[in-house]
């Protein structure tokens, strides 16, 4: 059974779940393994990557390419 087979059998299971505490378990490893999955994807970024940014960073502060916070937060709001 490939992947997308295997989530559709278990949607199919989770929507004859009646109980909550199910639903607050599943939902909480599901975060929980998401959280593992997603740091074991992380790589380090070397020294020149990590410089190389800063310096890019830097140039566009320099060049007023920035965006407030302010901003940002009102166009997801």
């Amino acid at each position: 059974m490939n992947i997308e087979a295997r989530k559709l059998s278990f949607l199919q299971e989770f929507l004859k779940v009646q109980s909550e505490e199910i639903v607050i378990l599943l939902e909480k490893l599901l975060k929980e393994k998401k959280s593992e999955h997603h740091e074991n994807e992380l790589k380090a970024m070397s020294l020149k990557q990590f410089n190389d940014e800063i310096d890019q960073s830097l140039i566009d502060s320099d060049n007023e390419m920035l965006i407030k916070a302010s901003e940002l937060k009102d166009k997801w709001n």
